[in-house]
């Protein structure tokens, strides 16, 4: 008589199964629950900085992580991601080649910094970013210290624990930035909690991150690796940082830094599920796609369906309910000094819908390893998205520029279409039914807040 075993718990399979399905879904939920838990926090920070600063500093600090970006993206070889998707990514000389890149990269980072300040400072005729740049870039400079099992962690998709970590770093950043505020009603108070956060993030992962300790080493072989999947990945960051960062480059010349902050905390609302998205998609999908390709087998293609479906369909909910209800939201937990920020929320939440729906394609280039496709598309998008913008806000301030911007990511779709059918993830009832829903809720929302999004001509050029 042979024995049988009970199936095991629904529970049971989520939070300890080894195959890919379980370990994919604990490491969305993990993500989730972490951006969910860091965008409350930043939430808090928010409301209760607001009431101890004045919108100049959101927007002078805007200016400040505008350049941070840039400046990570602009030289980014594509060291984290080659840990993630490279065969060799366990490889303890590949890791070692991989963290001293990164750590002479932080330096080099930090070093721009300092010869960028004043140049930056000139051109936005704001003279405080002389001083903020150099000390900002502390943190580019702590990241490129932050240990190899970090990404080790994202590549075998176990994330609960860099999730905690990174929470309880935030958590003190924030401490950190309501004590200086409510003590010196000074912007270093947001400069200082940014430092401390990093700073103890690399504090956290030395001491409570299972795995080898990085050191110093070169490998040839390794480093030529990186340096060959690096290359795309460097021209695809610079487009990157060019599409993510451009409104703020470009407002930032148009707009006061008054009108500059307002945009900032509609920006900070409207952003959340396309940067939740953007981090599940980037932490979960290179290793179902590495793993399960969807050009493979049908069964592949349905299985990524499901989670595509899933992915689109939660964050579209949430882009929905912020563009119906944003302008009552920014009423209720802003003072009137923020009110045209509604219109900002709203907006942008239109704005991202077309791009809520092609995100989950970007990363099967990736994790097939054509980077030229991933840069083609990303370069369209940042040329696109520039050229909405510049047009849009000298016709119309800056309602016509996020009008540009909507205009800009419907010219792109083709583009992603075209890189999705070469790795045959392209799934054409997706986007039909969630482009239909996209032209409806957006409707719905301009009907709901015109009135809210006119209101944006006050926040037209100086």
């Amino acid at each position: 008589m042979t024995e049988t075993h009970p199936r095991p718990s629904l529970w049971r399979r989520f939070s300890q199964g080894k195959n890919l399905g379980a370990r994919a879904a604990r490491s969305s939920v993990f993500t989730i629950l972490g951006y969910g838990g860091s965008q409350f926090l930043r939430l808090l920070s928010n409301l209760i900085l607001t009431r101890l600063l004045f919108p100049e500093a959101f927007g002078l600090l805007s200016l400040v992580w505008v350049f941070m970006v840039g400046l990570q993206n602009f030289s980014d070889i594509g060291i984290a991601t080659s840990i993630q998707q490279n065969k060799r990514g366990d490889d303890p000389e590949f890791l070692d080649t991989a963290w001293t890149l990164q750590v002479v990269r932080g330096l080099l980072l930090w070093g721009l910094t300092i010869v960028l300040a004043q140049p930056v400072a000139t051109f936005y005729d704001a003279p405080q970013l002389a001083q903020l740049l150099p000390v900002v870039g502390l943190t580019l400079l702590i990241a490129g210290f932050f240990p190899a099992r970090k990404e080790s962690a994202n590549r075998h998709l176990m994330l609960g624990r860099v999730t905690m970590l990174d929470l309880g770093a935030q958590a003190f950043g924030l401490v950190v930035g309501v004590l200086i505020a409510w003590l010196t009603g000074s912007i270093w108070a947001l400069v200082f909690s940014a430092v401390a956060t990093s700073a103890v993030q690399l504090v956290f992962y030395n001491l409570f991150l299972p795995g080898r300790k990085s050191r110093f080493g070169f490998d040839k072989s390794s480093a030529a690796e990186i340096a060959k999947f690096g290359s795309w990945i460097f021209f695809s960051t610079i487009a990157g940082f060019i599409f993510s960062q451009g409104d703020k480059l470009v407002l930032g010349k148009f707009l006061s830094l008054h009108a500059l902050g307002i945009y900032n905390i509609g920006f900070f609302w409207a952003s959340f599920p396309l940067m939740l998205g953007g981090m599940v998609v980037w932490k979960v999908l290179i290793p179902v796609y590495r793993e399960r390709p969807p050009a493979q087998s049908s069964d592949n293609f349905r299985a990524l369906q499901k989670l595509r479906f899933a992915l689109t369909g939660g964050l579209f909910v949430m882009l929905v309910f912020l563009a119906l209800s944003g302008v009552v939201m920014v009423h209720v937990l802003y003072d009137d000094r923020y009110v045209l920020a509604g219109g900002v929320l709203v907006m942008v939440a239109i704005v991202q819908i077309p791009q809520v729906i092609v995100l989950t394609y970007d990363q099967s280039a990736l994790a097939s390893g054509d980077a030229r496709r991933f840069f083609i598309l990303a370069a369209t998008r940042a040329a696109f998205m520039i050229a909405g913008l510049l047009i849009g806000v000298q016709v119309a301030g800056l309602l016509g520029a996020l009008i540009g911007q909507a205009v800009a990511m419907i010219l792109v779709y083709p583009v992603a279409v075209w890189m999705a059918r070469s790795q045959g993830s392209w799934d054409p009832l997706h986007d039909a039914i969630f482009a239909g829903l996209g032209i409806l809720c957006a409707t719905a929302a301009y009907s709901l807040n015109s009135e809210a999004i006119y209101a944006l001509s006050a926040l037209n050029l100086p």
